[in-house]
């Protein structure tokens, strides 16, 4: 993966590199962001042994702020924070139990016990943290001893229905993964479906984004929507966000995991 500034023979210069080191690309693709006069590319290639010689050799032909990433393919260890709600859940730790999230589950915290069963039945540690009685600070600071024994390379909000602290976003910065309905910022509340209801909304969608100190404001990931009609009543209307919910942050976390997701300030570049 390369950000840089922009500038001509780019995909020319990267490609020679490659070439030269006997990489075979498989895929390639680039973007140039012209409000920011920035370029973007993104690589798959194999056949390469030497990657630190290969990184010195790409950064000696790039322009002096550029980054590079190298990375194998593999799957990075996530740890998933939930609730209550087990249609978000649910999906990930089938996905996982099959290899096909893109990400391996190390845990599932949760501040309340309602889905230890769930977690159980996939073989996935469970970590009960509760919120009543339990000082702010505090219940973050059991949180993030619980997370950083995983060590994990994304944290997952899976429905997880509290605001993060500050200690957690400076310790995975871009690196958590939230999800929600995107009636955003309309219909707030506890009862948003009830809202768009009473709205006629036509649309049901989902957003995936990364976590910032903003609630709700992070770079954007993933979003997708399904069309709703006045034959919905408001608890199916709710099924159908649950429904699109869960399918938006699996595409997420793949998108993430496979390093597809590049930030351009509070936007991203996907790289589908």
């Amino acid at each position: 993966m390369v950000d840089c500034p922009d500038e001509p023979g780019l995909i020319y210069r990267i490609s020679e590199i490659l070439f030269r080191s006997g990489a075979n690309i498989v895929r390639n693709q680039e973007y140039v962001d012209e409000e920011t006069a920035r370029f973007f590319m993104r690589t798959e290639f194999s056949n390469v042994s030497g990657v630190d010689g290969l990184l010195e050799a790409l950064q000696a032909i790039l322009p002096a702020a550029a980054q590079v990433k190298l990375k194998a393919v593999s799957n990075p260890d996530v740890v998933i924070l939930a609730t209550q709600e087990h249609h978000c859940l649910g999906e990930l730790l089938l996905l996982n139990a099959f290899n096909e999230l893109g990400a391996s589950i190390s845990a599932v915290i949760s501040n309340h016990n309602t889905l230890r069963p769930l977690a159980d039945q996939f073989g996935i540690p469970f970590h009960f943290i509760t919120h009543e009685g339990v000082p702010r600070p505090e219940h973050e600071a059991q949180l993030m001893q619980a997370i950083s024994s995983y060590g994990p390379e994304y944290v997952i909000l899976a429905k997880y229905m509290r605001v993060l602290g500050p200690t957690l976003l400076q310790e995975f910065p871009h690196r958590i993964i939230n999800i929600h309905h995107s009636f955003l910022p309309a219909f707030i509340g506890a009862q948003p479906y009830r809202q768009a209801f009473e709205r006629g909304v036509k649309l049901i969608g989902a957003t995936a984004h990364f976590v910032t100190e903003v609630l709700d404001e992070g770079p954007i990931i993933a979003q997708s929507v399904i069309p709703v009609d006045h034959n919905y009543s408001p608890a199916r209307m709710a099924q159908a966000g649950r429904d699109i919910e869960k399918l938006v942050l699996a595409k997420a976390i793949r998108l993430v995991s496979e390093e597809r997701v590049l930030l351009v300030g509070n936007r991203t570049i996907v790289f589908e």
